[in-house]
């Protein structure tokens, strides 16, 4: 049986199969986010195998063409369900559009989001739900393994838990959940922060139902701010994480967040972080412009864009955490046609909007480059850093 999942803003979306209880927290006050615990009554249980399939969707890249309008994806266009997962996510792009919510808003430097046609003036901007599915199996493939050793080593020592409590910010649609859950043992409840509900709706019904060992996950949702997020809201966290955020957030934001990690004892892995580098295969006389004036865009209204790792690594360390760094790049072939030509448009348009004495040699670019895409004739490796700051425990934790 289908347990539909019911909220205010987004209507009814079917849950996956099987017996699932499901709690969507809307409205809570921004910095008062409490962990739940595994097994408690706000928690999402699942009590059978994830059905096969990756279930589509993450956060954005900061990246898109100038002039994309809002096509399928909107509110009232039909849906589909997502790849074996029961949810439902909105059809694909039209071929040569771009999707929106994939790049700059019209304001340089703010956050890639969209809104919805029927949505709320009031309500928060929406990362599209398109290109977070169209990034996920890129997300999932660049994540660095290397740094969960430590991590895990970290979580077997936490004393006397019987599970951990995961808090994924800015957590989009779950994919940060559907990756790192199966990789980790033992009873997980994941606490997913967001201020969209539309998005936190898609995390919850989408997400895993077990961790690498068999053991239950659950799942609660929660809205705010990661400006408010203090120690006091991590409090009886085992983990926090996040995905493709920092390059979005201010200096003060960092030092914000590092402080409510490090403050609460609770150790970070934050994954997908720009670096600023890209590189294309074959080369262009204009690549190192376009990445140049890209990056420059992603700096507007002192957001940290491709500085963000060094600036996230100088606060954590500054607040007394360990930090480990690793690169976590996509590698964009044939295969992943469809993401490089939105990824693409976004980075010439970026950087055309930044420059636009650029605009005329950047048309030209961009033609030439997603006729190369088409042909599978084009590959990109565009530069990531995944980050593991371990905060010294708090209360004889070892």
């Amino acid at each position: 049986m289908t347990n539909p999942v019911t909220t205010q803003q987004s209507g009814t979306i079917p849950a996956q199969p099987g017996p699932r209880e499901v709690t969507v927290t809307d409205d809570v006050t921004p910095g008062a986010w409490p962990a739940g615990k595994p097994g408690s009554k706000q928690a999402a249980a699942a009590d059978s195998p994830a059905p096969g399939g990756t279930p589509g969707p993450r956060q954005a890249e900061n990246t898109a063409a100038q002039g994309g309008k809002p096509g399928p994806g909107a509110a009232g266009d039909a849906v589909r369900p997502g790849p074996g997962s029961g949810v439902a996510f909105f059809p694909g792009p039209v071929p040569g559009a771009v999707i929106p919510g994939a790049g700059p808003s019209g304001k340089p430097g703010a956050r890639p989001t969209v809104k919805l046609r029927d949505a709320d003036p009031d309500d928060p901007p929406r990362y599209a739900p398109e290109w977070l599915e169209l990034r996920e199996p890129a997300d999932a493939a660049a994540r660095a393994h290397d740094l969960l050793d430590p991590l895990r080593i970290r979580l077997a020592n936490l004393p006397g838990k019987s599970g951990v409590v995961i808090h994924d910010v800015g957590c989009g649609t779950g994919s940060m959940g559907r990756w790192l859950a199966p990789r980790l043992d033992g009873a997980q409840h994941w606490v997913l922060h967001d201020r969209d509900p539309y998005l936190l709706h898609f995390a919850a019904v989408a997400s895993p139902r077990s961790a690498a060992d068999g053991s239950r996950v659950t799942v609660e949702t929660r809205r705010g701010d990661i400006a408010r997020l203090t120690p006091d809201a991590l409090r009886g966290a085992s983990l926090v994480t996040a995905s493709a955020l920092l390059d979005v957030l201010t200096h003060e934001e960092i030092d914000t967040f590092a402080a409510a990690c490090t403050g609460a004892g609770c150790p970070a892995l934050l994954t997908l972080s720009v670096a600023g580098r890209v590189e294309l295969t074959p080369s262009h006389p204009l690549d190192a412009e376009i990445a140049q004036a890209f990056n420059d865009h992603q700096r507007h209204d002192g957001l940290l864009g491709p500085d963000a790792v060094t600036a996230a690594a100088e606060a954590f360390s500054a607040h007394g955490a360990t930090v480990r760094l690793h690169p976590s790049p996509w590698r964009l072939g044939p295969e992943q046609a469809a993401l490089t030509e939105q990824w693409l448009r976004g980075w010439v348009g970026a950087a055309v909007e930044e420059r636009p004495e650029l605009r005329a040699e950047a048309d030209v670019y961009l033609t030439n480059r997603l006729a190369a895409c088409a042909a599978g004739e084009l590959r990109v490796t565009v530069h990531h850093i995944d980050l593991l700051a371990l905060s010294r425990p708090v209360g004889g934790a070892s």
